[in-house]
């Protein structure tokens, strides 16, 4: 493993749960706002990428989640995930950028409430 690498995964893995949940709402975000530049643009092959990495993103948050130990709370977030991942396909399908920065706007939103509780 060279030296970058090694940074990566000890940044990663010493980070506190509330602290790697904002950074993966920082990369789905950052990825959606690639993927609703690449539409505008016209670049379908990076739209497509770009919404399948936050996709990716959005159903690890969604996996992670403790249904037992989060309660409502957590079945609200999973409400929310399926419903991110459901307008993010009708999106890819419709070519919308707009429907993407949606996506955008919840997330950008749950992520100053996990910031606020991670700092």
């Amino acid at each position: 493993m060279d030296a970058v690498a090694a940074y990566r995964q000890a940044a990663v893995t010493t980070q506190s749960r509330g602290r790697i949940i904002v950074m993966l709402y920082d990369g789905a975000i950052k990825f959606l706002k690639l993927a609703a530049t690449a539409i505008e643009e016209g670049d379908y092959a990076g739209k497509g990428h770009y919404l399948n990495k936050a996709l990716d993103i959005i159903d690890e948050l969604n996996m992670s989640l403790d249904m037992e130990a989060g309660g409502e709370i957590s079945q609200n977030l999973r409400k929310l995930y399926v419903f991110m991942g459901s307008h993010l396909g009708q999106a890819n399908t419709k070519t919308d950028a707009e429907m993407v920065r949606e996506v955008i706007a919840l997330l950008e939103e749950l992520n100053q409430g996990w910031r606020a509780i991670a700092d």
